[in-house]
């Protein structure tokens, strides 16, 4: 076989992986059964069952049954997520999770970030990078979270490259006196970049998902801006109540 001849099954994994990752494919949606697309494509069985099992191996799909190949909802912990946790528990990691504060530092606001924060362009912004790991010393997710620069002063702490213990916006609703009231996530999943995963310790090409948040007082002011990804291994909870039964 010459060297530069990618095997079909390994094609097809990669076409599907993209599929998941653009939303062609969205989380509880099902692939086509193997064998009708094994025909379709004039393969073997073997060769589709081999890039469906590449798949699952990478916790993006699972086979159920009376439903056929489901796609998953990819694991990670959106900001609605930290916001409760922060709220009911005080905490902002799962059991087991810990995280390092990898950079926090001042910087020139990019135009998408000072749009969120309501900024100029290239004006003070703080921007601190996080990087959350597992029980097994593993990179669960990467986050970075952005505040204006005008509250440095009365919030020192987010300057520090060092862990806040209820978590950056409680301390800055503390040290400010404001409240968050409103929150907003936004996910998609998309194929992670080198950068991604040089964070996530992950191989290329992969799947990962991303949340944007935005956190804003009753006013509308912006608490917390934040971007944060994960790939396979962190499940997003929610907890709910049900309305009484009639």
């Amino acid at each position: 076989m010459p060297e530069n001849t990618v095997p079909k099954w390994q094609s097809l994994t990669e076409k599907l992986r993209a599929q998941i990752a653009d939303g062609t494919y969205p989380p509880g949606s099902t692939l086509p059964r193997q064998i009708d697309l094994a025909h379709d494509l004039g393969w073997s069985d073997f060769t589709v069952r081999r890039a469906y099992g590449a798949l699952q191996a990478e916790g993006l799909i699972t086979s159920v049954r009376n439903r056929g190949t489901v796609v998953n909802q990819l694991p990670h912990m959106s900001g609605r997520d930290r916001a409760n946790a922060v709220r009911t528990t005080g905490r902002i990691y799962m059991p087991g999770e810990y995280a390092r504060i990898i950079s926090a530092e001042v910087v020139a606001a990019p135009a998408e970030v000072a749009e969120v924060l309501g900024i100029e362009a290239g004006a003070s912004a703080i921007k601190r990078v996080r990087i959350t790991f597992g029980p097994d010393d593993a990179p669960r997710s990467a986050s970075t979270s952005w505040y204006d620069g005008s509250y440095a002063e009365a919030a020192p702490l987010l300057l520090v490259a060092e862990r806040i213990e209820a978590g950056s916006w409680r301390y800055l609703e503390k040290q400010l006196g404001i409240t968050a009231k409103k929150g907003r996530d936004s996910i998609e999943a998309r194929l992670a970049t080198a950068e991604d995963a040089e964070l996530l310790g992950i191989e290329l090409p992969a799947a990962i998902k991303q949340t944007t948040s935005v956190l804003r007082t009753i006013e509308g002011a912006v608490v917390e801006y934040g971007v944060s990804f994960a790939g396979a291994g962190r499940p997003s909870v929610y907890d709910y109540d049900l309305p009484d039964a009639e």
